[in-house]
C-alpha cells in the first residue's frame, strides 16, 4: 500500500504546475462526490423517510380519533336503545303492527314470523310485514308509527315497487324487529 502511495506522490511531484492544479481540482471534486454520496445522500434519505413516516403516523393519528368518535357515538346510542328496552312496555309484536296499521290506515296483506339469532341479553323477535296497493303517503305513516311506538321497534329491511296495475300505488315489504330483556 505505501508502494502504492509512493509511486502516486512521485507521478504528482513530477507534474508540471498547471496538471497539479487540474489533478488537485478533479481530486477535490471527486472527493466531494464520495463525501456526498456516502454522508449526506444517507442523511438526506434518512431525514426524508422520517418526514414520511411522521406524515403516515399523523394518518394514522386521526384515522384512530375518528374511529374513537365514532365508537362514543355508538356507544351512546346503544346506551339509549338499552335504556329504552329496559323501560319499555312489553307487549306482542303482531297485536302491536295490526294496531299501528289500523291507525295509518293500512291494510296488511300478511306477516310472517322470522327466525331470529340467539342473544344472551336480549329476545328479538321479528316479523315480515307485506302491504300491497298502498299509497306512499300512508307506507310513511304506518312506517313512522312503527319507529315512533312506545315498544322498541326497529325496521330491518324495507322493499317498495309500484303496482303494474296503479302507478301510485305501492307493494311494500319490510321485517320489524322488536326486543325485549331477557
Amino acid at each position: 500500500m505505501n508502494e502504492w502511495i509512493q509511486r502516486l506522490r512521485s507521478a504528482y511531484d513530477g507534474l508540471a504546475p498547471r496538471e497539479r492544479m487540474l489533478v488537485s481540482v478533479a481530486g477535490g471534486m471527486l472527493s466531494v462526490a464520495f463525501a456526498y454520496l456516502l454522508v449526506i445522500s444517507p442523511i438526506l434519505n434518512a431525514v426524508s423517510q422520517g418526514d414520511t413516516r411522521a406524515e403516515t403516523a399523523q394518518q394514522e393519528l386521526r384515522a384512530i380519533q375518528r374511529l374513537e368518535r365514532e365508537y362514543l357515538d355508538v356507544s351512546r346510542q346503544l346506551s339509549s336503545v338499552e335504556a329504552r328496552i329496559a323501560v319499555a312496555p312489553r307487549g306482542n309484536l303482531r297485536t302491536t303492527l295490526e294496531a299501528l296499521a289500523t291507525q295509518a290506515a293500512v291494510k296488511i296483506e300478511s306477516m310472517e314470523p322470522q327466525a331470529s339469532p340467539a342473544n344472551e341479553t336480549y329476545k328479538e323477535t321479528k316479523v315480515e310485514v307485506a302491504l300491497k296497493s298502498v299509497s306512499l303517503d300512508q307506507a310513511v305513516t304506518y312506517l313512522t308509527g312503527i319507529e315512533s311506538a312506545p315498544q322498541v321497534l326497529s325496521v330491518k329491511s324495507l322493499r317498495m315497487r309500484k303496482r303494474p296495475d296503479k302507478s301510485e300505488l305501492l307493494d311494500v315489504t319490510f321485517t320489524v324487529s322488536s326486543f325485549e330483556a331477557i
